[in-house]
């Protein structure tokens, strides 16, 4: 993946994470933040809570397995969420069934912060994926030592070295990689990853250059990935999950895993809006 071929929203994203990674290795240095991070795994203080496994319980018991997202805004909508409570939300969405929780960490596109991820973990028992834009080592072991049982990895930002590097040292610390493709060509790289039980397939179904989403893309991709790989891969469907009718297309598609996020945020009550979703099906 070139500089050139990556959109335009996203290169101006990662322009942002080079200056914030730089800004933080300025306070604490990377050689610090990899030994707190690898001293409190070996310690065992802080175990991750088993991001993949919550979603393949929730397949292996036939019932969906919702990672539903706490964010408070997005580039192109502004403010989603306007009671925003990073703790009640999570123990809502708690209540209401989901399997995993999803916290935006990005604070200057997304409105997130790091303390929202600490203060949703702490309100629920939920495994808990940071939501950011990992470009550099440094994020992974920041985000072990904020508590995150998953990161994501965007292969559309990354080149193939790095989506390599940042995959290993997450799961040497054991944390569970949710590893973000939105073509064929990204999943073909995703699959050049080495194959372990903490990695996740995110297909996301919405078109970074014109920001439509198409579900097919989803159902296209996990044809590509049930044709190419030796074992079943545990998969999870992005954007556009609008009803139960999109959560039905998936299922009979054999998707059962999905990240949603702005169908609740933008209500009132998240959990409830979660709870009558999966209530309909």
């Amino acid at each position: 993946m070139t500089q050139d071929a990556i959109p335009s929203i996203l290169k101006k994203i990662v322009v942002t994470k080079h200056s914030e990674v730089a800004a933080a290795k300025a306070k604490k240095d990377f050689d610090s933040i990899k030994r707190e991070a690898e001293a409190l795994m070996q310690q065992g203080d802080a175990p991750r809570r088993g991001f993949a496994k919550a979603l393949l319980a929730k397949q292996e018991a036939g019932i969906p397995g919702i990672i539903a997202e706490v964010k408070k805004a997005s580039p192109s909508k502004g403010i989603i969420s306007k009671n925003f409570n990073p703790a009640l939300i999570a123990q809502q969405y708690e209540q209401a069934g989901a399997a995993c929780l999803s916290v935006l960490t990005d604070e200057q596109y997304f409105q997130g912060h790091n303390d929202y991820l600490q203060q949703a973990k702490a309100a629920c028992k939920l495994p808990v994926l940071r939501k950011d834009f990992m470009i550099d080592s440094y994020q992974i072991y920041q985000s072990y030592l904020l508590g995150a049982d998953c990161i994501l990895l965007i292969v559309a930002c990354l080149e193939d070295e790095k989506l390599h590097e940042l995959h290993k040292v997450a799961c040497d610390l054991g944390t569970d990689v949710l590893i973000e493709v939105h073509t064929q060509q990204e999943l073909e790289r995703a699959l050049q990853l080495p194959d372990s039980e903490h990695n996740i397939y995110g297909i996301n179904n919405r078109d970074l250059n014109t920001f439509t989403t198409d579900l097919q893309t989803s159902i296209r991709l996990k044809a590509y990935v049930d044709n190419q790989s030796t074992r079943p891969q545990l998969l999870v469907t992005e954007s556009g999950i609008h009803s139960s009718e999109d959560m039905q297309l998936m299922l009979s598609n054999q998707i059962s895993s999905f990240l949603i996020g702005e169908q609740f945020m933008k209500t009132d009550n998240p959990g409830e809006t979660l709870a009558s979703l999966l209530d309909s099906l």
